[in-house]
């Protein structure tokens, strides 16, 4: 099994990059994870800095086992809370998290609101996590498609985040999967997947040579629709597995 990947993270048009990404290898494992702060007034960098190094540095010290998913989203909410409670600030240092790791016989991601992981395999798309926002439950309930939910006008408001209190835990971690020649995975925040298409990241990939020329396509169309408007920070990691 051969592991490629490519980071990317963009301000945009705005003064400050809260998005926030990293990536560890360790003993042939990887780990991989992205963040999208939204807690405001240079909050939302912190608090997305915070549950990146905080998986960044689990990892690190046990490397990818059973409950390394599970830990690294409890010890980054923990974390926040306390950054929470020491500077007595309860509405600020939110934020988004996705988290993807691979070992030779096992693949497996979580995911707790708007960011996304994005399964590709044989150069189509098998799936996405789901948002845990208002549009996706309109879509849950057939009130609007998937599609719609990049234009929805509540399309930022989201139901779950790192930094919230939970009464029961806001992440979802999928099924694990196995390591297969051809497989492919986007984790984006919602400043880069708003701005292409589920069909246009295809036809990126099926174009590129590798990994960075993937991200790279992706990046001049969102660029390109980015162009006029307020564009929010953007960031994704491509990775593939050979």
């Amino acid at each position: 099994m051969q592991v490629t990947y490519h980071l990317l993270s963009n301000v945009g048009n705005r003064e400050i990059n809260e998005d926030r990404i990293g990536s560890y290898e360790r003993d042939g494992e990887y780990c991989f994870v992205l963040a999208d702060g939204c807690g405001g007034h240079e909050r939302g960098e912190v608090a997305s800095r915070i549950v990146v190094n905080a998986s960044i540095d689990l990892f690190k010290e046990c490397g990818f086992d059973e409950f390394y998913m599970r830990n690294a989203f409890e010890i980054g909410q923990e974390q926040l809370l306390d950054r929470q409670r020491a500077e007595v600030k309860y509405d600020d240092y939110k934020t988004t998290m996705v988290l993807l790791c691979i070992k030779d016989d096992m693949i497996n991601w979580g995911h707790v609101g708007d960011s996304r992981v994005y399964l590709f395999k044989g150069n189509k798309k098998i799936s996405h996590t789901l948002d845990h926002s208002v549009p996706q439950v309109l879509v849950n309930i057939g009130e609007i498609e998937d599609k719609d939910i990049r234009n929805h006008p509540d399309r930022s408001r989201l139901l779950k985040a790192m930094g919230t209190e939970w009464e029961r835990p806001a992440y979802e971690i999928a099924e694990p999967i196995e390591p297969e020649k051809g497989i492919a995975f986007l984790m984006a925040t919602d400043g880069f997947w708003e701005l292409i298409e589920d069909e246009e990241m295809v036809k990126c990939l099926k174009k590129s040579y590798d990994v960075h020329d993937w991200v790279r396509r992706m990046e001049k169309i969102i660029i390109k629709r980015g162009q006029g408007i307020n564009m929010d920070n953007y960031s994704a990691i491509g990775i593939f597995i050979k």
